[in-house]
């Protein structure tokens, strides 16, 4: 007798991209971390992604979101080669997304930059991203954005 899984695709995937990237977070605040915990930071980001590639409501917003954390997590491993990357690609999907979308495809594309030493790079994405800011209705987003924007200083 074989046993078969009965799985709804669609519904694994919400789970798990939702899932993923929650985990990424917390182990983005933790207070230490170990190379262990680094290491699944970094799976999970890419985990949460790929979910949500497998989804039919996968929209450049959640792309968007998806190479945002991606990047985050290589920027705060110190990488800043592959949090570029991630940071291009997060700017490429984000361009017709509102403000507070795009202010945090230049908020990685900065923070990319200061770790790999470019001054001016890092300039010009900062003061875009206080542009876009600035341009953001909801108070609570543009609070937020304005906050990450502050610890790249």
């Amino acid at each position: 007798m074989t046993d078969s899984l009965s799985l709804d695709l669609t519904k694994a995937n919400q789970f798990f991209a939702a899932d993923c990237f929650n985990k990424t977070w917390a182990i983005l605040d933790q207070p230490s971390r170990s190379a262990h915990d680094d290491e699944q930071m970094l799976l999970l980001s890419h985990a949460s992604l790929w979910h949500w590639t497998q989804r039919e409501d996968c929209t450049d917003q959640t792309l968007s979101v998806g190479y945002w954390l991606i990047s985050r997590v290589f920027a705060v491993l110190q990488r800043g080669d592959d949090a570029s990357r991630y940071a291009e690609r997060c700017l490429v999907v984000s361009h017709s997304q509102p403000s507070f979308y795009l202010g945090y495809a230049h908020e990685a594309l900065a923070r990319a930059a200061k770790l790999q030493g470019d001054a001016d790079k890092t300039s010009h994405h900062l003061s875009e991203a206080r542009r876009l800011a600035a341009l953001v209705t909801e108070s609570d987003e543009r609070a937020m954005l304005e906050k990450d924007l502050d610890t790249i200083q």
